[in-house]
């Protein structure tokens, strides 16, 4: 049994209360960044944790010269709770959960995946797109969470909002890649839509709904710009027929078992967070 500090799994289970002008302002532009979110002894906890578990699961070793846009943008890896005990209790957070939660005014959230997002030094820009269009899910109350391992200045690639774009229909149909790039960024250039790119302090998350489109920059530094991502949904969320290809294989990787219709009740969607 792996013995992870009792500071840390105490930081886990306290809430983040949010006050209510932050509900509107997600409710109003379907992200948010929240400081504080994660004191420095968690952070640096999960920082070693998490990179030690991508190093172990990682088996892209081409180099960033010989990959395409996708590639160059991050080390992409999947549910790492089910592999170290450690990392799961990070996913597992009741904080971060009952964040998810109150942001998106349901009554509960299930767990869809997580996603290790490590951007190398020297990688490329992940493209304008939109999470949804990946995902078999019944409706929009859909939630990341997206958590740098250390601070992020612009310089290493932090996320970029377009603030409301999840009014946007045109582009949905697009998977991450030259395409989405190009064409969204020449829709919301010329959109009302309000183009939010900051830093992320040590400690800052963010959280952006499953049809905001948002994108980063390159990592122009030498060090690697490591983020670890949980993806919540209504803990009521029914599977929908699939509309495209990665949805038939978001179903049978992320909702095995489960029904079109039915809940997405499978034993590796758990509920995290309810009241």
């Amino acid at each position: 049994m792996i013995a992870i500090p009792n500071s840390v799994q105490m930081a886990l289970r306290t809430h983040y209360e949010l006050a209510p002008d932050q509900i509107d302002f997600y409710q109003q532009n379907r992200f948010i960044k929240l400081k504080q979110v994660l004191n420095t002894e968690v952070l640096e906890y999960f920082n070693y944790v998490i990179t030690e578990q991508v190093n172990q699961m990682n088996t892209n070793h081409t180099s960033l010269e010989e990959r395409d846009t996708y590639g160059k943008a991050f080390l992409q890896l999947f549910n790492l709770w089910r592999e170290n005990e450690e990392v799961k209790s990070l996913i597992f957070s009741k904080r971060l959960a009952k964040i998810a939660t109150d942001l998106m005014q349901v009554e509960g959230v299930r767990l869809y995946h997580d996603q290790a997002l490590y951007k190398e030094g020297g990688g490329g820009i992940t493209p304008w797109h939109a999470d949804q269009y990946y995902w078999p899910l019944q409706t929009d109350k859909t939630i990341t969470a997206w958590i740098p391992l250390q601070a992020t200045p612009l310089e290493m690639g932090p996320l970029e909002f377009s603030a409301g774009s999840h009014q946007i229909v045109e582009g949905r149909e697009l998977a991450i890649g030259d395409e989405s790039e190009m064409v969204m960024q020449q829709k919301l250039k010329v959109s009302d839509y309000k183009h939010v790119i900051e830093p992320f302090d040590a400690g800052e998350i963010s959280f952006h709904n499953g049809w905001i489109f948002h994108r980063a920059g390159a990592n122009i530094t030498s060090e690697t710009r490591r983020v670890m991502t949980i993806i919540y949904m209504d803990k009521d969320m029914r599977l929908k027929k699939p509309e495209n290809k990665n949805q038939e294989l978001d179903w049978n990787t992320w909702c095995p078992g489960t029904t079109v219709g039915e809940i997405i009740n499978s034993p590796i969607n758990p509920v995290l967070f309810e009241y």
